[in-house]
């Protein structure tokens, strides 16, 4: 549905026009001036804006220019006075698609919207075609094609025709939105908005605004109404990342999109009408996570319709050569070092190590060795794995054996002062604050707290009241 915003100071104009744009089916917006407008803009993503040449404060063309620093793609449409003709043809070469005289004839402006909605269907096909190629193209640079892959990307092929939710399943770094972004090209909806949404790192007293829109007043710095990230995405797909992090009442409301495919924005009265395709994910086993009381069990089995799971790298690692030509090609593109490969004995280190960061991880220490590379051919001595990871290597001559349980057991102790070292490290830089913590550390609260817990931290670590007690915590020892 196009969705139009109305910038207009005479509220009998907008009335009207209102009416008749509803009454074609398409979903209108209004404001009364251009402060009220680029307030709107930034949170409801309008197709196309019919902007009154003459507001207080900020003119049209004030506002036109404004608009598409925002968002140069827009379609703005003018709404002018016979005698302003001369200023609408300047605002057309500022960037407007068209203008109307008032007084206007109704035939005339759903002639002008028509023909700027078939300009904007096309950028999209247009956009939906280069998406659908760049999908391509990222599937096989981030995730590769071996068997294990070969099976998931099947599952995509299989279900991404379909309205069935999706639950991918996997640890950081494999590939998740990734694969949502794929279901999503090879859908029915891919013409229309696919929406990631990472609910780990969204602040608790913001997640129901995020997800759901608020209405002007809701709370306090609540200046103009917003839609949420279901709105964003209706007739399209929203991906959920971590669903397990979102608190019980945003669940119950999730619940009821899934249901009625119905929000109400925070502060509103009123239900909205979404119609999205959700696919969720998450690093954690969601039954395990019904079960400790994490996930609301009837959201699960509605979204439950189909799993699929994304192996870890280290079950595939006859993806990871093609992979690291890959990022290598990128990161040589990006930094211009002209560099050829790698040596035989760089990808057999690249083989060796374990990556619990996943293909993530990969990117980041190709992007990195090739950053600081000398020599046009890549060598062991100029990739710079993780301290964890330089423990591990190698798993074993063959890829596929188990370290021997001496050198796992130091590798377990080596890892564990390492991650409590970054934990302190990070809660003390945070002050204390631990959702600025998490999102150091990259990781989600729950898993921060859970990790202080493990680690015996005192509750207020990284806090003043913490760093006056000397005691606290020991910095060097485990």
């Amino acid at each position: 549905m196009i969705k139009i915003l109305i910038v207009d100071d005479d509220q009998d104009i907008r009335f009207n026009l209102s009416g008749i744009l509803k009454e074609k089916g398409y979903n209108v917006i209004e404001a009364g001036d251009g402060r009220e407008a680029l307030k709107i803009l930034q949170g409801n993503y309008p197709d196309l804006v019919l902007l009154d040449m003459r507001l207080p404060e900020m003119d049209g063309m004030q506002i036109l220019e404004k608009m598409k620093k925002y968002d140069h793609d827009l379609v703005v449409i003018m709404l002018t006075a016979y005698s302003e003709v001369k200023d609408a043809v300047k605002a057309m070469r500022l960037g407007a698609y068209d203008y109307i005289s008032k007084p206007f004839y109704n035939d005339e402006l759903l002639m002008t919207i028509k023909r700027a909605c078939e300009n904007i269907n096309l950028r999209h096909d247009l956009e939906q075609t280069r998406a659908q190629l760049d999908a391509h193209i990222e599937s096989r640079k981030v995730m590769g094609e071996s068997p294990a892959i070969r099976t998931v990307l099947k599952q995509v092929r299989i279900v991404a025709p379909t309205a069935i939710t999706v639950i991918l399943q996997g640890e950081s770094g494999v590939g998740k939105e990734v694969i949502a972004n794929l279901i999503h090209q090879h859908s029915r909806r891919r013409s229309r908005p696919f929406v990631p949404v990472d609910c780990g790192t969204i602040p608790d007293q913001l997640t129901e605004s995020i997800l759901f829109g608020h209405e002007k007043g809701a709370f306090t710095g609540a200046d103009s109404i917003r839609e949420g990230q279901f709105e964003r995405a209706h007739e399209g797909t929203i991906f959920l990342d971590e669903i397990v992090n979102t608190s019980e009442a945003v669940q119950m409301k999730m619940l009821r999109v899934v249901q009625e495919k119905k929000i109400r924005h925070l502060g509103g009265k009123s239900d909205i009408f979404v119609d999205v395709r959700i696919i969720t994910a998450s690093n954690v086993n969601l039954d395990e996570a019904v079960k400790a009381k994490k996930l609301r069990a009837d959201l699960f089995h509605r979204l439950n319709e189909f799993v699929i799971n994304v192996p870890p790298l280290r079950e595939r690692r006859d993806d990871i050569p093609a992979l690291a030509r890959s990022f290598l090609l990128e990161a040589d593109q990006e930094m211009q070092k002209n560099i050829q490969g790698f040596s035989s004995a760089a990808m057999k280190l690249l083989l060796d190590a374990p990556w619990p960061g996943n293909v993530r991880e990969l990117r980041n220490v190709v992007k990195r060795t090739v950053l600081l590379a000398e020599n046009d051919v890549i060598t062991p001595d100029e990739i710079i794995l993780d301290e964890i990871e330089r423990l591990l290597v190698p798993v074993s001559a063959a890829h596929s054996g188990e370290p021997p349980p001496s050198m796992k057991s130091r590798v377990v102790t080596a890892q564990e002062r390492i991650e409590r070292e970054e934990l302190i490290k990070a809660l003390h830089s945070s002050g204390g604050n631990k959702a600025k913590a998490a999102r150091a550390l990259q990781i989600d609260r729950v898993t921060l707290y859970a990790k202080i817990k493990k680690y015996g931290l005192p509750p207020r670590v990284g806090s003043p009241l913490a760093d006056d007690n000397k005691q606290a915590f020991p910095t060097k020892k485990c």
